[in-house]
């Protein structure tokens, strides 16, 4: 038990420090834009037209497991883990009620794991890799586009920082998983369409 204290108040250090003594009324508004779902839909917007311009089957397969990565991660942090470990936001904290600046509202009464980091850091993975593997380039940028929103997490007072360690964590082994997933698909179609090029070229040669 005493673990568990010692390592709750170590966060507890860690979010003062980015909640409290880093903040400025400037970086305020740049991390409420940041946290805000609303300022990222030019990138989703930028992504369905990367993926409109794949091959058709790559695409679907793309944008399915794209849906069904944000789904898991969304569902298995707010729907089951937030209600298991029932840890109180940072605002609902009684040891932190000179500490919380309240520059945005509560919300949800439970913080751990963070929602937005999962589903955030499950796209970025998910992406990333996929990306990786159809075009060879490497989007290193989707790693820092996940990693300010969940620290914009911290800054505003929505969560502590290891809700966000809990919640990458969880959106990097969804999002590795739903690669997986992707080339398994992608190599049984190859696989599938090898096999009926065979079977039609054997037929016109008449074998």
């Amino acid at each position: 038990m005493y673990l568990f204290e010692w390592f709750d108040q170590i966060d507890k250090i860690a979010f003062t420090f980015i909640h409290r003594d880093m903040s400025a009324r400037w970086l305020d508004a740049i991390m409420l834009l940041m946290r805000n779902q609303y300022t990222w839909i030019p990138l989703y917007v930028f992504m369905l037209i990367w993926t409109l311009r794949l091959e058709r089957s790559t695409g679907l397969k793309f944008i399915c497991l794209t849906i069904l990565c944000f789904a898991i991660t969304d569902y298995t942090s707010s729907g089951m883990l937030k209600l298991h470990f029932e840890r109180l936001r940072p605002c609902y904290d009684e040891d932190l009620t000179t500490v919380v600046r309240g520059i945005i509202g509560c919300g949800g009464k439970y913080s751990f794991p963070s929602s937005h980091a999962a589903n955030h850091f499950g796209l970025a993975t998910f992406w990333f890799l996929t990306i990786t593997h159809i075009t060879r380039q490497k989007w290193y940028w989707l790693w820092l586009w996940a990693f300010l929103i969940g620290l914009a997490q911290v800054y505003v007072g929505k969560h502590f920082p290891f809700d966000i360690v809990a919640g990458a964590s969880l959106g990097i082994i969804t999002g590795l998983t739903m690669y997986k997933l992707f080339d398994a698909w992608s190599k049984r179609d190859y696989d599938r369409n090898s096999k009926n090029n065979v079977i039609l070229q054997q037929e016109a040669l008449g074998i």
